[in-house]
């Protein structure tokens, strides 16, 4: 292998390490530089390699633990499942294996694993091909299994995580024509008007970018603005903006949108974006709780667990241990109560979070209900197109799975509720 396999391949391995061992996030990790080294073509292979072995350690482990005595360091361990789920994907042997025993030699802390490295992934080239198909899709850790089967079954749990191994298509969010730009791009159309590809590859060089005509956006995503339904010269408030798909969602529909997010470099994305869609809308770095005025219509897309985005970011359930969701749930509440007191008598709002946790969604919604006396949740308001009714939940929310058109490709988990004020 040329050592630009081995420079990606030792990319991948730190990426998981940080993911794994200080909880840190992959897009957060390749935001602030991690693969910077790389040149884009290489650094596009590294983030793959490491989520490709992110959505199938479990199938990495099961084949690794019948070749080895004990569990190695995190580190050495990483770099046997990167080369295992390599192998096992069709990579060729010679170059995985001796990227991994380089990698292994050349750090002097486990330079003295590579005879080890070496004689296992021999073994795992040999014999763990034939195992990999025949192992069952990947399961969530416990931790978070558990709340989930609990709120939806053990059958959809089962397709969940189905659709969590499947990964993600790209979708796209489109100002006008999506059919032409579905042909254009080699995509479909979904149900709600969203264009799905199934193998995007550089989406900077898809037609249509260069000429803002669309901007990338889960179709569950897209769900939240089309129910809130923004009208031209009504004046919205998008809290928690950033990156800004709902931002220019309603700017489309021209709306006047003031879009609000603490994060200075994802707002200064927002605004990148914006201009490359050729859109306005008035972009404010702050805290949401110090927002003031009246508006028409508010969308919050709150702070959540993001336990709804699996399928895009199996880092996920390894960087996090569900000990901070208490805390988001309560911001939450806390947002959720502040944004009703900036709505306009006979104003709306959605409430939106990519999350598969009722505690926040159809929870949240339930309690805001009970706590103002003017507030009323609009069950009609979310049955837009590609909406199937038996998705409006008791409470009369819009719950989104995984699961939900699985011959398409599935979409992220999210929630969304839309509540009125009394005039």
């Amino acid at each position: 292998m040329s050592n630009s396999g081995y420079y990606t391949r030792r990319s991948a391995v730190r990426l998981l390490d940080k993911v794994m061992e200080d909880g840190r996030l992959l897009n957060d990790l390749i935001q602030s530089g991690g693969l910077s080294k790389l040149e884009p073509a290489d650094r596009a292979r590294a983030q793959r390699l490491a989520l490709d072995t992110l959505r199938n350690l479990e199938r990495a482990d099961r084949v690794l633990q019948k070749h080895m005595k004990k569990t190695p360091d995190l580190h050495v361990h990483n770099v046997l499942r990167l080369a295992t789920v390599e192998l096992c994907l069709g990579g060729a042997a010679h170059g995985v294996v001796n990227d991994a025993v380089n990698i292994i030699a050349k750090n002097k802390r486990t330079a003295g694993m590579k005879g080890l490295v070496n004689a296992v992934l021999r073994k795992v080239d040999d014999k763990g091909r034939a195992e990999w198909d025949k192992l069952r899709v990947p399961r969530l850790p416990k931790w978070l299994r558990k709340p989930l089967a609990q709120a939806y079954g053990a059958e959809t749990m089962l397709g969940i995580e189905a659709a969590h191994f499947a990964g993600a298509p790209l979708d796209l969010t489109v100002k006008e024509d999506a059919e032409g730009i579905a042909e254009a791009v080699g995509g479909v159309v979904l149900p709600n008007g969203s264009v799905r590809i199934a193998d995007a590859g550089q989406v900077t060089a898809l037609a249509g970018f260069k000429q803002g005509q669309w901007w990338v956006q889960d179709a569950a995503a897209s769900m939240a603005a089309r129910v809130l339904n923004a009208q031209p010269g009504e004046a919205v408030l998008d809290l928690c903006a950033a990156p800004g798909g709902k931002t220019m969602q309603m700017a489309a529909a021209g709306a006047t949108v003031t879009a609000v997010d603490d994060s200075a470099s994802r707002m200064e994305r927002l605004e990148e974006n914006l201009k490359r869609v050729q859109l306005d809308a008035t972009v404010v770095v702050g805290d949401v709780m110090a927002q003031e005025g009246q508006y028409d219509a508010i969308l919050l897309d709150a702070p959540c667990s993001a336990t709804g985005t699996i399928r895009r970011h199996p880092d996920l359930p390894f960087a996090k241990d569900g000990s901070e969701f208490g805390d988001l749930i309560g911001l939450q509440e806390v947002f959720l109560d502040h944004a009703i007191g900036l709505l306009k008598p006979g104003g709306r709002l959605v409430f939106c979070t990519c999350s598969l946790l009722p505690d926040e969604g159809e929870v949240q919604v339930e309690e805001a209900a009970e706590r103002w006396a003017d507030v009323t949740v609009d069950r009609e308001a979310i049955l837009i197109d590609g909406v199937d009714p038996t998705w409006v939940t008791e409470e009369g929310g819009l719950r989104l799975r995984p699961d939900y058109w699985a011959e398409q490709g599935g979409m992220d988990g999210f929630y969304v509720a839309m509540l009125r004020k009394g005039e």
